[in-house]
């Protein structure tokens, strides 16, 4: 269960970002909510994904349940932003959805803020 809460904040913060940047533009923040969650979503699915596999080459198939650390910068959390920025600009794209550079670079700033962000904090206060 531990283990899982690093996921789970990752989530929620994905969700607070899509949720700012739609109020942010005076959309409606939950009823269209979704339709800009979705490939963040996967993006950050996707990051995980690699941070676990990541991590099990670096530290070997038997040690990776033990030695995988969801709160660690390198390589969970910028594995985690790279895979939701570009998995989730990636799926904006599919969607139909807008990829302005000047949003790409404010979702990469904001994202980096919220994912890393918190990581940072913990390794500093540990």
């Amino acid at each position: 269960m531990k283990k899982l809460v690093p996921l789970v904040v990752d989530a929620l913060l994905v969700i607070l970002f899509c949720a700012i940047g739609r109020r942010s533009h005076d959309e409606a923040v939950l009823a269209g909510l979704l339709k800009t969650l979705w490939p963040f979503a996967i993006g950050l699915a996707i990051g995980w994904v690699a941070a676990v596999v990541v991590s099990s080459r670096m530290f070997g198939e038997t040690e990776r349940a033990a030695r995988f650390d969801g709160t660690a910068l390198w390589p969970t959390g910028i594995l985690v932003w790279l895979g939701t920025l570009g998995g989730g600009m990636l799926f904006r794209v599919v969607g139909g959805q807008g990829t302005a550079f000047s949003f790409v670079l404010v979702a990469a700033t904001v994202l980096a803020l919220f994912l890393l962000g918190w990581r940072a904090a913990i390794k500093a206060l540990n």
